[in-house]
């Protein structure tokens, strides 16, 4: 992974089923190895799914930012979220 700048995250995690989950924090490596560990911390949803594995994160302004484009990914079907994670930001527009 690379560093991090201060601020706001949108990532999305890959289960060993290849369902992705959507999420936003400020420190996305943080998040990840709570997710990883399973514990209280981690999405319910992602318990018992690994291995997991980050597959994208994007910085964003603020937390109102990760929070609308969080919901926007979450909208994409399962196909334009496997092109985003592949670099396509047109299925964003």
């Amino acid at each position: 992974m690379t560093e991090q700048k201060t601020g706001w995250f949108v990532y999305l995690i890959e289960t060993a089923a290849g369902q992705l989950y959507t999420g936003i924090s400020t420190d996305v490596e943080r998040r990840f190895r709570e997710h990883q560990g399973g514990g209280k911390r981690a999405a319910r949803y992602l318990r018992g799914k690994g291995p997991l594995r980050l597959v994208y994160f994007t910085a964003v302004d603020d937390r109102a930012a990760a929070s609308r484009l969080e919901h926007q990914i979450k909208k994409l079907k399962k196909t334009e979220k496997a092109r985003l994670v592949a670099g396509d930001y047109r299925v964003l527009d």
